[in-house]
């Protein structure tokens, strides 16, 4: 697989979300209460997790175990695309012990983990962080 300008959108907008989630969950902590903070980089996250689950359906592997290109990875994005529901239907509720866990979630399952995931050796971007390194063993 090589960088293509969707595979470059989304790597874009995951590292995006991978760095503005914490700043985001950390400004609404009960020692940080800083709401404008908050909602600014959460607005931010939210539009970068969509631009990821969004551009992620186009990026197709037919190398690794699939199903017409999609592999196991792809089923965050309804995952992804449900928790941002949610999220907003919790606010919406002003049920904002359920909106920060889902919020928390998505950002642990879908950042973190989906990140970590992706690191993979056998993967594009983990061919590209641990190629050179790899290569010399």
């Amino acid at each position: 697989m090589q960088l293509t300008p969707v595979i470059a959108i989304h790597l874009t907008a995951a590292l995006g979300a991978l760095v503005t989630g914490p700043v985001a969950l950390w400004a609404r902590r009960h020692g940080a209460a800083r709401p404008r903070l908050h909602r600014a980089f959460g607005y931010a996250w939210v539009t970068l997790m969509l631009v990821s689950a969004v551009s992620a359906l186009f990026i197709r592997d037919f190398q690794l175990p699939n199903v017409a290109g999609y592999t196991p990875i792809h089923l965050l994005i309804p995952l992804t695309l449900a928790g941002l529901f949610m999220a907003f239907r919790y606010l919406l509720r002003k049920n904002i012990a359920g909106h920060r866990m889902a919020m928390q979630q998505l950002y642990l399952g879908a950042c973190v983990g989906a990140g970590l995931f992706t690191l993979l050796p056998s993967r594009y971007l983990g061919q590209l962080v641990w190629g050179q390194w790899l290569g010399w063993l």
